[in-house]
């Protein structure tokens, strides 16, 4: 059989490193289909329905290479639950098939995300903006900071950064982001921008390349006389450090007497409520 956690180059770990791990039991087996539910923390959200169909027809003619990762379910008798390989998963439903090849190992909700991070990363499966949240889990949920994060992933640390400012733009602009309407390339340049969204809009409309649209935006920074070519530099790598720390857009302004404010652009309520607890916690 294929080695299903062969490394692939130029990651930090593999899966075949994580199946290494000592407090990883690993058993093969066939099992029904219908035993198998999803993986809570799946970070991939969308699937290509172009690219389920033709895995679905493959699998038909030549069945599943590759097994799946799957864990005992913790709240379902002879239920599993789904590490690695939905796209198989929900194809091998599709091809009526009843059992499917299976790997079944020992891990907790930590390793269950550690795997299902790495088999996206390394088939380049998530958008930028599931792989950004995979990220944000792990940091908010399991403990790690963005070296950690690096270190796993096998990427670059300003990478992991990059990656989780995109969170910070506007929810309409990440939902075009996560439905390929707009490239990473392009919300790279936005980020920071109160006219975000507009100018996201006009470069969708006008199909402008990631080096026009950087264009543009000088254009627009110099026609308006954009206030951070005004503002002092240990202001903007302030707000650049805590944004970057907490997830949220940071804006400090300072007046001539020396007073001012301090702003944080929240999303949700969920980061509303983790910023108050940590105000009352320290002070």
């Amino acid at each position: 059989m294929i080695n299903p956690f062969k490394t692939k180059k130029g990651l930090g770990r593999g899966l075949s490193s994580l199946i290494g791990d000592n407090d990883v039991k690993i058993s093969n087996y066939k099992v029904s289909i219908s035993s198998i539910t999803p993986n809570k923390n799946q970070p991939r959200k969308l699937f290509d329905k172009d690219a389920l169909d033709e895995l679905t027809n493959s699998i038909k003619e030549r069945g599943i290479i590759q097994p799946l990762i799957v864990r005992k379910s913790s709240d379902q008798n002879d239920k599993y639950e789904l590490i690695a390989g939905e796209r198989r998963w929900q194809a091998a439903q599709s091809a009526g098939l009843h059992e499917v090849p299976v790997v079944i190992i020992d891990a907790d909700n930590l390793k269950s995300l550690e795997f299902a991070i790495i088999e996206n990363v390394q088939r380049k499966d998530l958008n930028p903006i599931e792989e950004a949240e995979s990220y944000k889990n792990l940091i908010e949920n399991f403990g790690y900071d963005q070296e950690k994060v690096s270190k796993f992933i096998g990427k670059s640390r300003s990478h992991i950064t990059n990656s989780l400012r995109l969170l910070t733009l506007p929810e309409k602009l990440i939902d075009l982001i996560r439905l390929e309407r707009l490239s990473q390339g392009h919300a790279k340049i936005l980020i920071g921008l109160e006219n975000a969204l507009l100018l996201a809009e006009k470069i969708i409309k006008k199909q402008l390349s990631v080096r026009q649209t950087e264009s543009l935006v000088r254009i627009l920074k110099k026609g308006s006389k954009n206030i951070n070519i005004l503002r002092d530099s240990n202001v903007l790598n302030t707000e650049k450090e805590l944004s970057d720390k907490i997830g949220m857009r940071v804006f400090l302004k300072n007046k001539k007497n020396k007073s001012g404010t301090l702003t944080f652009e929240y999303k949700d309520l969920d980061q509303l409520e983790r910023l108050i607890d940590v105000i009352k916690k320290n002070y």
